[in-house]
């Protein structure tokens, strides 16, 4: 697929970031804003960018710390209020005031916090396995694998790695989908080895009883939401987004609300598993146009 890599500022004005710009076939069709989650970058979403291709222009970032964006030497700002200032900032480089928001992960609760502070923003939102309870079990999991971590040999100790971070998530996953996996994941240095595409120091956001990156009460940030058509998807192996939090988010939101559960997948789905594929699919036709 064809992008431009644009490159904008960051809100504080301090970081040289980057998000994919993928053009659609009219110049007045609708705009996706697509956010990766913790550990996460743009290559995530390359699943449904090709399943959407041209007929949503599709803005996907990788936040600070992550991807192609550059790395910030305050580790406190690795945070979701921050990450969503960066993203208003995106929009406004773009000129963009209206758009479909998908995020997985961080992604949703930053996706929530851009609708605090630009409510007019969002046409419609997809969270992906997030809500606004976090399971400690989920949470812990996280706390365990992300941080500073030995560059590997190559891509197949790559694939390997992800498998061990992964594998309960992604259960029937077999070699081709953890080589793509581990591609999506990492890059490859100058002297062949492969390291994780993130800045180490995020871990500093989610370590701790009270971690920075999980605001402390989202539920204000959903009940903003009810005019907002809202699509939640859950692995039904979610170890961070409870089936309760779903009922419970249902509850709470009076306006369009749809939620799916993807078989066999855990935190958090890849978007391109075909229960996910087409309930993304068809909420976005006719709820971003």
């Amino acid at each position: 697929m064809d992008y431009r890599v644009h490159r904008y500022r960051s809100a504080c004005g301090r970081l040289d970031l980057a998000a994919r710009d993928y053009p659609a076939r009219d110049a007045g069709a609708p705009v996706l804003l697509m956010m990766h989650g913790l550990t996460r970058n743009s290559a995530d979403f390359e699943p449904l960018a090709e399943r959407l291709q041209g007929r949503y222009r599709m803005i996907v970032p990788d936040q600070r710390g992550r991807g192609l964006s550059q790395w910030d030497d305050d580790p406190a700002q690795y945070r979701p209020d921050v990450y969503a200032n960066d993203m208003l900032a995106l929009l406004d480089d773009l000129g963009v005031t209206r758009a479909g928001l998908v995020g997985t992960s961080m992604g949703g609760l930053m996706a929530m916090v851009m609708h605090a502070l630009r409510p007019a923003l969002a046409q419609a939102m997809v969270f992906n396995d997030i809500g606004p309870v976090l399971e400690p079990e989920g949470l812990a999991r996280i706390q365990g694998y992300v941080g500073p971590a030995d560059a590997m040999a190559d891509w197949a100790e790559a694939a390997a790695r992800a498998r061990s971070i992964n594998a309960s998530a992604f259960p029937d996953y077999g070699e081709a989908e953890w080589g793509a996996f581990a591609r999506r994941i990492a890059l490859e240095n100058a002297d062949g080895t492969v390291s994780f595409a993130y800045d180490p120091a995020i871990a500093r956001g989610v370590s701790g009883e009270a971690p920075t990156t999980v605001p402390p009460d989202l539920w204000p940030l959903w009940d903003l939401l009810d005019a907002v058509p809202v699509l939640v998807v859950r692995g039904s192996l979610s170890d961070l987004l409870g089936a309760a939090t779903v009922e419970e988010m249902a509850q709470r939101h009076a306006g369009v609300y749809v939620s799916i559960e993807v078989p066999r997948v855990g935190h958090a789905p890849m978007l391109d598993e075909p229960v996910a594929l087409a309930a993304v699919e068809a909420f976005l036709a006719e709820h971003v146009r």
